[in-house]
């Protein structure tokens, strides 16, 4: 039962951290990072404190379901270092809050002006304000979140589009759910998780409404056991990620190059010892379908670095 709770807090924890897009806003896929991965929150009531580093540099053109030729689109590159910190706290077994500060640094390469021009910013993303419900069941293993982003991300920088800026300018409405569950009869290794999270904007700013965007995750994980003399608990995890974004809209968006839908496989692991964990992953696109021209990224990463308290 221990275990079942301790996985069932970390798949709710995961709807909640795991940042990047609601966070992160970028039309060209950051709320992948919102979904997938494992142990983040406390068991029962408690907190855990956390920083994630995520990863992305999109250089590659696409335009429907295959890579395009880069002279078919004017924007060249979108680096982005993703640093995300942020706390949670379980008041009850059936309630918890959480904040998330995201910075993100980032490099925009495009060629609107004919010669290809570089513009950076560094700027504080838009901050997410959470809650979590896990009192469907009384061992937590099926929860439901929700909360705002508000927009306190640079949306104003020199030289970025609207949907390449660090921030979205939108406050926004995030719902989302999960289930976790045992594969076989009692306490054995392996593990599964389902989750699903949908962020749609509320109120826009300067003609500007970023694509509802759904992201979900389905994945397996496996006790391997420990290292290091029993010190430290190894769990490789595999999932499988999918996102759909709508168009965006208003007088500043670029439609008809915005939307997608995209599916990705994730091998990660955590690592878990006493109260620090440590998990990363890798994401891989396997089917990217999108609007018009878009740069898309071959790979993605991820680190969540945290501890309990």
């Amino acid at each position: 039962m221990r275990t079942l709770r301790i996985r069932a807090a970390i798949a709710a924890a995961s709807l909640l951290v795991l940042a990047p897009s609601a966070a992160l806003a970028c039309a060209c896929g950051c709320g992948v990072f919102d979904v997938g991965g494992v142990p983040l929150m406390a068991n029962g009531q408690g907190g855990e404190a956390f920083v994630e580093y995520d990863y992305m540099n999109q250089t590659h053109n696409h335009a429907g379901t295959s890579g395009a030729p880069a002279a078919d689109n004017a924007d060249k590159q979108i680096r982005s270092n993703f640093v995300l910190a942020g706390v949670q706290y379980m008041i009850n077994h059936d309630w918890g809050v959480m904040a998330e500060l995201p910075v993100t640094n980032r490099l925009f390469r495009t060629a609107d002006s004919g010669a290809v021009d570089r513009f950076r910013d560094t700027a504080i993303g838009d901050v997410r304000l959470m809650g979590v419900y896990t009192g469907l069941s009384p061992d937590m293993s099926t929860g439901l979140i929700f909360g705002v982003k508000l927009p306190t991300g640079d949306w104003k920088a020199a030289g970025f589009d609207r949907d390449t800026a660090i921030g979205s300018g939108s406050t926004d409405l995030i719902l989302g759910g999960y289930h976790v569950g045992q594969l076989g009869r009692g306490a054995g290794p392996w593990g599964y998780f389902i989750q699903g999270q949908v962020d749609t904007p509320l109120a826009i700013q300067d003609n500007y409404r970023p694509g509802t965007e759904f992201d979900g995750a389905a994945g397996v994980s496996y006790d391997a056991g420990t290292v290091l003399g029993g010190r430290v608990k190894v769990a490789p995890v595999l999932q499988l990620i999918g996102s759909a974004r709508a168009k965006d809209g208003g007088a500043e968006a670029d439609p008809p190059n915005s939307g997608y839908e995209r599916v990705l496989i994730s091998p990660g692991v955590e690592l878990d010892s006493g109260d620090w964990k440590l998990y990363g992953d890798v994401e891989f696109p396997v089917y990217q379908r999108v609007n018009g021209d878009q740069l898309v990224a071959p790979q993605l990463f991820k680190l969540v670095v945290s501890r309990r308290f």
